[in-house]
Formats: C-alpha cells, structure tokens, sequence
C-alpha cells in the first residue's frame, strides 16, 4: 500500500500598523472568523498559524471569544503557532538587537494570550538572507517557511523538495522548508477536488525509507478577502469541501510542522541566495529592467522553457525598494538612526514605550510596493511617522540633540540640516531646490513632508483601453490577484505623468522655471540661508523655526528696474492626513471653504487655515505681503489586490505673489487641537 503524503497546512494572517479598524473589522469577520470557526469544527485537521503582533493584539481585544476559540484549538493540539517579529518586521533590513527582541517579544505574547511557544517563524514576505539565521537561532527558532523559488534558485531540484533542509550562518544552525509554489496557486482558486487530487497524487513519488511532505503556506486572506473569494470559500464551501476531502483520503495525512520536523531527517545542507517570492523579484526592479524580465518571463512561459529555466529568473531583492523610492529609504535610514540612539542609551534610560515606538516603526508593510506592500498608501507611512517623531521626542529628553546640525541621513550623498526645536523640526535637503523633505509636529505626532514623488511604475502599461477590455475567465476556480486587471477608479493618461522633481516644501519658481539655489553661510545657525542667481537679481531664501512655526522669507537684490513682471511662486506639498475625505477642510474667518479633495483659488490671501480632523489640529498659513493661493488634491496611481486607483498624497498649495525689492514672508503654524 502506498504511504500516505503529510501535509503540512499553514496561514498567515497580517494587517498592517496604522490600517484603519473598519477594514480590520472586516477582514475579521469576512475571514479570521468563519476560517476559524470552520476549522474548529475539525479537530483532526491539524494545521498552523501565524497571526502578526499588531492583529492578534487587536482580536484579542475586539474578539475575545474568537481568540478564546483558537486558545482552545491550541490547547487540543489542532493548531501549531509560528513566531515572527512583532511588527512584522522584514528582519533583513532591522539591526540584529531588533530581530531578537522583535522574535522574544512575539514569541512572549504567544505563550501569554495563546498558551504555547513557538518553533517554527514566518519570515515577512519570505524575504530571505543568511544574516537572520543567528538571531532566529539565538531565540530558539528551530525552522521557518520559504518558497520552494529559494531552493530552486540554489540549484535544488523540484523533486527533492518534500521534505526539510539545514543551513547555518556564524555557528548557528536553522531548518528550511521550502512551500510549494503549486499549492500557493491551487489553494483555495481551484475547485477542491482538484487541489485534493493534485495531494493525493503525490504520494505516488515518495522516496524510499523517508516521508514526503506536500507544504503549504500562505495569506490566511486567500480565504475570504481576496476578490470573489468569500462566495467560493464559504458560501460556495471550498473550505468545508477541502477539509472533509483531506481527511477522507487514505493517501493523504495531516500532521504539524513541529511533529514532521521531530520524526523526519534534514534532507542536507542548503545555503540559499538573498530573495524573496518570485513576483517580489519582479515587483523590486526599477520600470525599464522589469518590463525586460516580465517580458522575458513570458516568453519563457509561452514558448514552453519557464519551468526547466526558472531558477535562472531573478530580479530584484527586497532591500532595491530603497533604491527604487526615496521616501522609503528616507523612513528607513531615520529608523535606523533612532534604532542607534535608543541602544546607545543607557539601559536604565531604556522604556518600554520607547520599544514600542522603535519596533513599530520597522513594521514592513510602508516600505515597499507591489501588488501588496504600502508604500502608496498615506495612512500606512504616517503610522510609521507618527513612531519616528513620537520615539525621537521621548530619546531628546533624555539626550538633547543640537538644534541645528548636517549629515547624509539617506545616504544619497546629498546632505540635509536639521533645524529643531522642542516643537518642530525642519529638515531641508540641500539639493538645488532647497526645499523641505521632512517637517514635523512633535505635539501632533506628524511630518507633514510625508508625501510621495509621483513615478512611472512597471504596471502602468496595464493601463491600456485594449487591456481594459481583457477578459479574466478561468475554465473553473476563481481568478488569483495576481492574474486580475480591473479598475476601482478612472485613470488618464495624464494621472500616470511622473513628477519631474521631489514633492518637497517650498519648491520654488519665477516665471514658471524652477529655481536652483545655493547654501549661503548664515551668522545665526538657527536661519539656514540660500541664494539664486537671475541675470542680475539675487533672490535670497532663508529658513527658520520660531517655536510652533516654519516661517521662509524671501527677499530680491540687484536692479530690479524694469522687472515688475517676474512671477515668484513657491509650492508647498502638504501631506494632510484627511486626504480626500470628509475629515479635512480650508477655513478662513471661521467659514469652511472647501474639502482638500477640491481645487481651491483665492486672490489676495492673508491667512488661510487647513483643518484636519484625523490629525487633530491644523496648519495656519499666513502670508505677508497677501499672495495669489491655489491648491488641489495630489494624486499617485497605484495597483492593489482590488484594482489599479487614484490616492491623494498631498494637497499641493502655490503661492504666487510679483518678485519686488521688499520682502515676502510665508509662516505655516502648527496647532494641536484642545
């Protein structure tokens, strides 16, 4: 008689920090819940499960007698927790104190909520490097998941794939199971019986004197969030169907990935590359070289040599998003830096709300971008600021900075100043535009530089009306996310036009030209000054903070006889967290003027306030002399698992005023609201 194959069944189940409770809510009761609670009703269908920090924290507080259902799951031996970070973090890009405490810190709260430590470790976005193997180790991580891709990549065969290899990096071992690429793509899109056919047949290959293993893991969302899959998986009874088929079939058993791992053997030593997921790779390289590789991918597959050739496939790796968007390489080298400030504190400094923040802070999900990742979403960058600004406050008061200095942060090889106080700190790129890349409001916990350089992305050739009418129909099953095209807003041609220079604060012009300037010495380091040069006007710029407020002066030398019509203007991007939406307004003398999703126009403006609700405050704009103000809502187009869309990402403001000897004052006042 045939040996039945084990498979071994996991989901991973995430949401972001900072997402926004009703979409938690119903991801939760779309998924979390009737997964759960289909699976309770299963005893002997044992499988594993990994819940990210931040959401087993929010259902256990939101949910507790679904959190008390998976306890009671675990206590009868059905359900094996994996560990991770805390924050799911992408440990690769984290210092090496981080990752330990990230994993001991999880690994913590599961034996607390849950009752059980954990063996096994997802690793975020099976983003792989040797360099985690010590800390995973030194925590007492015995083996994590990643894509059989990895091992391919290494030259493995897929046949050898059925079972657990070794690697070791500085004196430290770890166990590696590869998850099968087939199974990701088969469950849940395929009808039930198929994925158990496919199960079953594997057991015809087994190898003598060892037990194969089928590996599956993956997105607990495949389960119900994904597009159409809530009918199919519950509804329809994909779910029920697969289980009851699994544990009817004689050549099929479930079994724990700690229980394989205990009565099996390693199948040998492996070392594996840096990488990720396949789509990663692609979804990591810059527009022009990934058009190249999804093209060639596609040749390979339509011509037949994909499969014998995949391992040859390799695009980028997860740590070329820095490369690839200043803004989250911004975000990370400052983590890094207050990640340095909070080690070298001594560890009676060290608070708990200080980890917290840091930890926080390196949650992956803002960092990158794909058909996942958020990058482009506001709401998911501002998390991570808010924990930045809000770690960076609680280490000054233990240790002041100066409150003028100049480094490299981002390492770009451009430096920037940092102009801080006890209330705001500017940051001013000095770049030829001499504008603002990061302006924060410690009371209301926000950079309001936060805010995204429009860019061609690899996907927005898409974008095209033939391609609109593309039809997605499948023979049977549902369509993945990954094979979707479809539209959640009306995008032109004129959305996808990339910005032709960073989005910072006061970008200026004359005449409709971008000005270039240069750092000019100051005899108050608490002004940073700045220079450009027209024919024979010098127009001077000069930058300072004055307790709650940014205030830029600008000034003209030179004869000005004759040029009363040139034309300054400066653009200031704002990031308002209110975006579009009913939260954020202009007000001026206490009458609300219009959304910041709407254009606004007025001549001879004084002041004008910006009122945001989700932040809690407002910012104050004033102008001396009055200036021509303009606004309107920034846009970025970007892909997701629901469709391509539009989402603010500013409201960008112009101030216009005629360049003339006397100076023009422009302040932004920050307000926390009672």
């Amino acid at each position: 008689m045939t040996q039945p194959v084990s498979l071994l069944f996991g989901v991973h189940a995430h949401q972001p920090i900072g997402n926004f409770p009703e979409v938690v809510k119903d991801a939760h009761e779309r998924c979390y819940r009737p997964f759960l609670e289909t699976l309770f009703r299963y005893p002997e269908f044992h499988f594993a499960v990994h819940f990210s920090g931040w959401l087993l924290d929010f259902l256990l507080e939101h949910y507790p007698q679904d959190m008390a259902m998976l306890r009671e799951m675990v206590k009868r031996g059905q359900v094996e927790l994996f560990g991770a970070g805390d924050t799911e973090p992408v440990l690769a890009v984290i210092p090496e104190q981080d990752r330990i405490g990230q994993i001991k810190t999880f690994s913590s709260k599961l034996k607390k909520n849950l009752g059980q430590k954990p063996q096994g470790a997802w690793l975020t976005e099976r983003v792989w490097e040797a360099t985690v193997v010590p800390a995973l180790a030194d925590c007492d991580i015995r083996y994590v998941i990643v894509d059989d891709y990895h091992f391919i990549c290494a030259g493995k065969d897929q046949a050898e794939l059925d079972g657990y290899f070794s690697t070791e990096e500085n004196r430290r071992t770890l166990d590696l199971f590869p998850i099968s690429e087939q199974l990701r793509y088969k469950l849940p899109f395929s009808p039930a019986h198929d994925a158990i056919a496919y199960l079953a047949s594997l057991a015809d290959h087994q190898q003598p004197n060892r037990q194969s293993a089928a590996i599956y893991f993956d997105d607990i969302e495949k389960f119900g969030i994904w597009p159409e899959t809530y009918h199919w998986v519950y509804t329809q009874g994909w779910l029920e169907q697969f289980i009851q088929g699994v544990l009817a079939s004689s050549r099929i058993q479930v079994q724990h990935f700690r229980d394989y791992h205990a009565h099996e053997k390693t199948r040998g030593i492996v070392y594996l590359p840096t990488t990720s997921y396949m789509e990663m790779s692609e979804w990591a390289l810059p527009t022009i070289p990934a058009h190249i590789y999804a093209d060639l991918v596609q040749r390979a597959k339509t011509e037949g040599w994909y499969e014998r050739s995949k391992s040859f496939f390799r695009g980028g790796i997860w740590k070329n998003f820095f490369s690839r968007y200043p803004e989250s390489n911004w975000m990370h080298k400052r983590m890094l830096g207050l990640s340095a400030r909070y080690a070298a504190l001594p560890a009676k400094q060290r608070t708990s709300a200080m980890q917290q923040c840091l930890y926080a802070s390196q949650a992956n999900d803002a960092y990158w971008h794909g058909l996942f990742g958020g990058l482009y979403l506001p709401h998911l960058r501002r998390a991570i600021y808010n924990n930045l600004i809000e770690l960076e406050a609680l280490l000054d008061q233990c240790q002041p900075r100066p409150t003028h200095y100049e480094e490299d942060t981002d390492l770009d090889g451009i430096n920037e100043i940092y102009l801080q106080n006890s209330q705001l700190q500017a940051v001013i790129k000095l770049n030829v535009f001499a504008g603002l890349c990061e302006l924060d409001a410690y009371a209301l916990k926000h950079n309001f530089a936060d805010t995204l350089t429009r860019q061609t992305e690899h996907y927005h050739r898409k974008i095209q009306p033939e391609l609109q009418q593309k039809s997605n129909h499948h023979q049977s099953g549902i369509a993945s996310a990954h094979d979707r095209i479809s539209f959640k807003h009306v995008i032109s041609q004129t959305d996808l036009q990339p910005d032709t220079h960073p989005q910072h604060l006061f970008v200026d012009y004359l005449n409709g030209n971008l000005l270039t300037y240069q750092k000019l010495p100051a005899d108050d380091d608490k002004i940073v000054c700045f220079q450009s040069t027209h024919g024979q006007i010098l127009i001077n710029k000069q930058i300072r903070l004055k307790q709650n407020q940014l205030i830029v002066t600008y000034g003209s030398d030179g004869d000005m006889d004759g040029k009363e019509n040139l034309q300054m203007q400066t653009e200031i991007n704002l990031a308002m967290p209110s975006c579009d939406g009913p939260g954020g307004r202009y007000r001026q003398q206490k009458r609300n003027l219009a959304g910041f999703g709407l254009p606004l126009e007025i001549n001879d403006l004084e002041s004008i306030m910006l009122e945001d609700d989700t932040l809690k405050g407002s910012v104050i704009l004033h102008a001396s002399p009055a200036v021509i103000f303009q606004a309107h809502p920034h846009f970025s187009v970007s892909q997701s698992e629901g469709g391509f869309e539009k989402i603010m990402q500013a409201v960008k403001i112009t101030l216009i005023w005629t360049l003339v000897s006397n100076q023009q004052k422009i302040c932004l006042q920050f307000e926390k609201r009672d």
